[in-house]
């Protein structure tokens, strides 16, 4: 199916790992020229190169830190500079590595994490959304995708939760504010996915164990109880990216302020 995306050009935040690279990649296959932006240029360097190699599109690698309102509104002004414009926007930025969410009873709550998280997820996407509606509104078409994560359906999290959930509200809003200006804006909720990550957690696990990474996620789905997945297998980033890929696509006209849960299943855990 032709997705209607040859020379877009899209803004893909958290790009140089994970589910952003994976959606990064699915957009230039289907004829994007992308700016990739994270905060550690060597990482995104490596993905740009990676990318362009196997779709021979351009790829553009930016540092950026989305909590700070100065970088990113110059990191997205210099991007539509480079690119000449720009359609499509991705919202994908994680917590730095090392971080972590607020979890656990709430008497125990790290108010600081917490405030990190938000801050990253929730208003770095404002800022990224803030910075690039500018310059989506300069053609009459446009699309945002929020990427938030299935914590917003699970118990446990206290902040992921919280911030996934923010961003349904922000993606709605910006859809309501956006629509007249030919813009969607649509959230993907990804459930436990396939990443550099949580490869590195399966092998640990399939250590632990005395067994294959594979014979160890095999064990972890197969009955859907561990991780609330219904499908038996862990989702890949490539199939979030596919996801992605449709609703930047020129065939989703039908589809704004909405919420796509792409886990599998995912939904009945509790995680602490």
């Amino acid at each position: 199916m032709d997705f209607g995306l040859t020379n877009k050009r899209a803004f893909v935040g958290g790009g140089s790992r994970g589910i952003g690279k994976a959606i990064a990649v699915e957009l230039a296959k289907e004829g994007c020229d992308v700016v990739v932006a994270s905060r550690t240029q060597s990482a995104l360097d490596e993905t740009a190169k990676e990318i362009e190699a196997l779709t021979g599109r351009r790829i553009i690698p930016m540092t950026m830190d989305v909590t700070s309102r100065e970088r990113v509104d110059n990191v997205i002004a210099e991007a539509a500079n480079q690119l000449g414009g720009l359609d499509i926007l991705i919202n994908s930025a994680s917590l730095p590595g090392g971080s972590r969410s607020a979890i656990g009873p709430i008497e125990g709550l790290d108010e600081d994490a917490l405030i990190s998280d938000f801050d990253t997820k929730y208003v770095g996407a404002l800022r990224c959304a803030r910075a690039a509606i500018p310059y989506l509104k300069e053609q009459p078409w446009g699309r945002i995708i929020n990427i938030s994560g299935g914590n917003a359906r699970i118990a446990g999290n206290l902040s992921g939760g919280a911030r996934n959930v923010s961003l349904v509200h922000l993606t709605k809003t910006l859809a309501v504010q956006m629509g007249k200006f030919g813009i969607t804006v649509n959230c993907i909720h990804p459930g436990m996915t396939r990443t550099e990550r949580t490869a590195k957690m399966m092998d640990a696990r399939a250590n632990k164990l005395g067994v294959t990474p594979a014979e160890a996620e095999a064990l972890d789905y197969a009955d859907g109880s561990l991780r609330g997945n219904h499908i038996n297998r862990m989702v890949d980033a490539s199939e979030i990216g596919f996801l992605a890929a449709y609703l930047a696509s020129d065939k989703s006209w039908a589809i704004t302020g909405e919420v796509i849960m792409a886990g599998g299943g995912t939904g009945n855990a509790v995680y602490y």
